[in-house]
């Protein structure tokens, strides 16, 4: 990789449990839409709840246009106001299919 190749965008969204998930699956699919790459990190059940909701909102937004996107959860440590917390990091991407190029039919 040479060091004139672009690094793709990643966009970080941070939830809480009083995010709207429509508000939060919306950011998502214009996201994905930009071709940017959607981080989603939530911390305590009602984040990951709300977190969860608007990825499987934005599936719906982006379906009918012909984007598939997948969803990769991890961990990760963090600290807020000087405490460790593990929070749970998605890591939103656009599904390419096998034998596919842009998601369409095979050539």
């Amino acid at each position: 990789m040479s060091t004139t190749d672009p690094k793709p965008e990643i966009g970080c969204l941070k939830v809480s449990s009083k995010s709207s998930p429509a508000s939060v699956a919306g950011a998502i699919a214009g996201m994905i839409k930009d071709g940017v790459a959607v981080e989603i990190q939530a911390v305590g059940a009602g984040a990951v709840n709300q977190a969860v909701k608007a990825i499987a909102i934005s599936r719906g937004f982006l379906s009918p246009i012909g984007i598939e996107i997948v969803c990769v959860p991890s961990f990760a440590d963090i600290v807020i106001d000087g405490e460790y917390r593990t929070a749970i990091r998605f890591a939103v991407e656009p599904r390419y299919l096998r034998g596919t190029v842009d998601g369409g039919e095979a050539r």
